[in-house]
């Protein structure tokens, strides 16, 4: 099956500044995929150009198996986009949007009715009689997302949707998103790692233009994740924390709440044997020892350092 979206050495230059640096990338069609980094990394440019937005310097990119330099609208009409700040007409209702945008697309009649409809469900906006001027942060972008669908796309283009929302906002958004898994693929934008956990099964980790990791998330952890251990004990944890923080096994230490010691370990067999002895001397009990789950957030600061900003 062709992939929806592959870039080959794509690369795009402003002067001296390489925005995007040989990014090599394949997503396959039916994925909801995760497309990360910190702000400045080289997202949006990624994404206009393959939204035709804006042309690479060098190397490719296709969509759907089409060159997008030059691809055909026939090809554009398989694609939708929702930019990180969508535009409305203020004095038009979600349906009279979604109409218009329609018809740009030539779609009318009961085929433009019956889309509307089903989009204005999707978004949460079937009954909603105001204008878009008085609508929120949220209800735009959900908007926006139907706005990009109206066209049926196989490929959907997400940039940064949930950035600027309340959390019942986001909940929305990504709801939106996991409805599309397998319908339709996803290309979803974003430096909100926990967004991506909760709705992309596989990542690209874009780091200064150049694509640091790609793989599905399980792999990611496994590969890239550091090992963690956290420590429940009983009694006066000081000296134990002193103890720990000597050891050579424990690369960092932190304290949480309700005596709770959570340790960053490069030899978790070492660690497993010195933790009860140093529990021992220090005269404190151990209600419980587990290992903490890596999370993508670990994984991502792992690879782009203190850029995620």
């Amino acid at each position: 099956m062709t992939e929806a979206i592959r870039l080959q050495g794509l690369t795009k230059a402003y002067g001296s500044l390489r925005a995007l640096d040989r990014v090599d990338l394949e997503v396959p069609q039916g994925a909801v995929f995760g497309f990360l980094g910190p702000n400045g990394a080289g997202k949006t440019t990624t994404l206009r150009i393959l939204a035709g937005l804006a042309r690479p310097t060098s190397g490719r990119a296709e969509v759907l198996g089409h060159d997008v330099v030059s691809a055909s609208n026939s090809v554009r009409q398989m694609m939708g986009f929702l930019p990180d700040v969508p535009g409305f007409y203020p004095w038009m209702t979600a349906r009279e949007m979604l109409e218009f945008s329609g018809r740009l697309f030539g779609l009318s009649g009961k085929t433009l009715d019956d889309r509307v409809a089903a989009l204005l469900d999707l978004a949460g906006l079937a009954g909603v009689k105001a204008r878009l001027g008085g609508y929120s942060r949220g209800m735009r972008q959900r908007l926006g997302v139907a706005q990009a669908l109206i066209n049926a796309p196989r490929l959907l283009m997400l940039d940064e949707p949930t950035s600027a929302l309340d959390p019942i906002g986001r909940k929305a958004v990504l709801d939106m998103v996991m409805s599309l898994a397998g319908r339709t693929t996803v290309f979803f934008s974003t430096h909100i790692l926990s967004d991506v956990e909760r709705v992309c099964e596989s990542v690209a980790i874009l780091h200064r233009g150049q694509v640091a990791a790609h793989a599905r998330i399980a792999e990611l952890k496994a590969r890239y994740g550091v090992q963690k251990i956290a420590i429940d004990l009983v009694g006066s944890i000081e000296e134990a924390v002193t103890e720990f923080r000597r050891a050579p096994w424990a690369t960092d230490v932190q304290l949480a709440p309700n005596q709770r010691i959570e340790l960053t370990i490069s030899d978790i067999s070492a660690a497993e044997r010195a933790i009860p002895s140093i529990a021992a001397a220090c005269d404190v009990g151990i209600r419980r020892l587990e290992a903490v789950e890596v999370s993508l957030e670990d994984v991502f600061v792992d690879l782009v350092g203190g850029e995620g900003g």
